[in-house]
């Protein structure tokens, strides 16, 4: 029993990054970077995993200094705090991942103005323990990865009618290989509104309400038992 009770916490804090309070589909956050990068699978999750970074160590780097940061002036430190490992991680990409580093431009170093990372270093982080709070960050993260990944796949299928063009951006040669050319090259297809904008708008809307779809049909399912034992007690 007392093992279970520990673990439920841990369980919690990984349902909620991915699923419940998803910062993609359910919080909402970090819209500029969802809309804007999310043009191809690989944009989307390069991005994705550079802000996934920065929410872990921020997180558990606000955890370990709560009690040592004055309440007055918590948010300029855990702004400069993140605009530090930003800076870290687009040093990094520029160095080692140039060409990756040009398509995404400006939406890595607005990782520092990310309402999630800001939102989990004031609402979370500063309220729990290091391992939990660099859970709690990975988590999220890792959620709006996954939100960016299906998005920028779902734009990338329907506008280019290929998926994980730009690998060679990560990997070097090799990621010419991993290109799948769902729609022959020959066709020269392109169907424009996917990669704009609006398409941002219309795939994300689907995917929030594909979530709530899934929640409402769990719900339903998990009241079945409830009803038939009720029947049963009744008869």
């Amino acid at each position: 029993m007392e093992a279970n009770t520990d673990a439920r916490p841990w369980r919690d804090i990984v349902h909620n990054g991915l699923w419940k309070q998803n910062a993609g589909v359910v919080q909402l956050l970090g819209l500029c970077p969802v809309l804007a990068v999310s043009t191809s699978v690989v944009n989307g999750v390069s991005l994705g995993l550079a802000t996934t970074l920065v929410t872990t160590v921020s997180g558990a780097a606000v955890a370990t200094f709560r009690h040592t940061i004055p309440n007055e002036i918590r948010n300029p430190v855990f702004i400069m705090l993140i605009a530090a490992l930003v800076t870290c991680v687009d040093l990094a990409m520029n160095a080692w991942m140039h060409s990756l580093y040009l398509v995404l431009g400006i939406f890595i170093p607005l990782i520092t103005t990310n309402c999630i990372v800001m939102a989990r270093a004031e609402a979370y982080a500063s309220r729990n323990t290091v391992p939990e709070a660099a859970l709690d960050g990975l988590m999220m993260g890792l959620g709006l990865t996954g939100v960016l990944g299906i998005l920028g796949g779902m734009r990338e299928l329907i506008g280019r009618g290929t998926l994980f063009s730009g690998a060679e951006l990560v990997l070097g040669d090799i990621g010419h290989a991993l290109v799948l050319h769902v729609v022959p090259p020959a066709f020269n297809y392109q169907f424009l509104l996917a990669l704009l904008p609006p398409g941002a708008f219309f795939g994300l809307a689907l995917l929030i309400a594909g979530k709530n779809y899934l929640d409402a049909r769990a719900r339903k399912r998990a009241s079945l038992p409830a009803a038939t034992d009720n029947e049963t007690v009744s008869a």
